[in-house]
């Protein structure tokens, strides 16, 4: 079989699409650059998948992609029309979204065969909000445990330096702004340590308790979350987490928003601490409890490695993702042969 997905660069969305790439035979993806899509309609032109035997793509340009002979599945990563993201998000891309790409998800949704969600909770927003009868199938992302691994374990020894960090684009939707709050109110001997994301290259102004390590590839991200101690994810909205379970993989606790998809892989209290939003000293106060608690801190990384391994790995995602593929072509052969 020969599975074309075509998929715009810098996002989670991609690097999961890849990793699908990496293990299934005969699935490619066609990646082009997100500015592409200031001009949709040249998609067609710069991705070919008119000799694919299916398609898999996102749902918000899939439609340029899809072909009347051709089944296609659609898989909500997130859900960013949803209007309560509206104060996170610029005039333009809240035109954008309650415009043309709510046209171009709406199609994409009528034409398609299959859709999957990455989560219950965006499973759930994309039905309420969207005209379809097709159940969304949740098929949770996968992280690839062997290369997302714990070095040596963390023992529970005291440190004198905290390392804290925060990995995503710096944007009001990751809750980049509440990072110097945040700061602000830990100890000294506690240190952020914040990348620049897959799609920003700004940094937060200077400040004693946060590192900018810049840009950082997704395959040099096993090492950065091995050099620290404790994951901030301050997020205000979440498809799935990736950033969260490649750090749990890598036997981390995690002190996160309270919101979205998280409760659905991060456990309160034994995997790490799921906070309000936005409450900068609810944050501050969790992470000051596991610095001041090696122990704790190794539990938790322990308890989150193991359910990444039960539950979150790559290889289930690529068998759920293999027999959905083998299942809708056979359908589809199925149809064209009674039509």
């Amino acid at each position: 079989m020969k599975i074309v997905s075509p998929m715009a660069t810098g996002n989670g969305a991609y690097i999961i699409h890849k990793a699908l790439e990496d293990k299934i035979v005969g699935y490619q993806v066609k990646s082009y650059p997100p500015k592409l899509t200031y001009v949709p309609f040249f998609l067609k032109k710069a991705v070919n998948t008119k000799n694919a035997n299916l398609i898999h793509t996102t749902p918000d340009y899939a439609c340029f992609f899809q072909h009347r002979t051709t089944p296609s599945i659609i898989t909500f990563h997130n859900y960013i029309l949803d209007p309560w993201m509206t104060p996170y998000s610029s005039l333009l891309q809240n035109i954008h979204y309650k415009t043309d790409l709510r046209l171009f998800t709406k199609l994409a949704v009528t034409k398609a065969n299959v859709i999957t969600a990455v989560s219950r909770f965006t499973a759930e927003l994309a039905r309420k909000d969207l005209p379809t009868n097709i159940p969304i199938k949740v098929i949770y992302n996968g992280v690839d445990h062997n290369f997302f691994r714990p070095t040596t374990p963390k023992k529970n020894y005291p440190k004198k330096i905290i390392k804290v960090l925060f990995c995503g684009n710096l944007t009001q939707r990751k809750g980049a702004q509440w990072l110097i709050p945040i700061a602000n109110s830990l100890k000294p001997n506690i240190k952020i340590i914040y990348t620049a994301g897959l799609r920003t290259r700004n940094s937060l102004p200077s400040h004693p308790q946060l590192d900018c390590l810049g840009a950082i590839p997704h395959q040099a991200m096993p090492a950065i979350y091995q050099s620290v101690d404790i994951l901030l994810f301050p997020t205000v909205r979440e498809g799935y987490g990736l950033a969260a379970a490649e750090a749990m993989a890598c036997g981390l606790p995690v002190v996160a928003t309270d919101c979205s998809s998280l409760p659905e892989l991060i456990d309160e209290g034994q995997g790490g601490f799921l906070c309000r939003m936005g409450n900068v000293s609810e944050f501050a106060e969790k992470i000051q409890l596991l610095a001041d608690n090696p122990a704790q801190r190794y539990e938790m990384g322990e308890y989150n490695r193991s359910k990444i391994e039960e539950r979150f790995t790559v290889d289930r995602m690529v068998r759920q993702y293999t027999e959905l593929f083998e299942k809708t072509l056979e359908n589809s052969k199925h149809f064209t042969k009674n039509s």
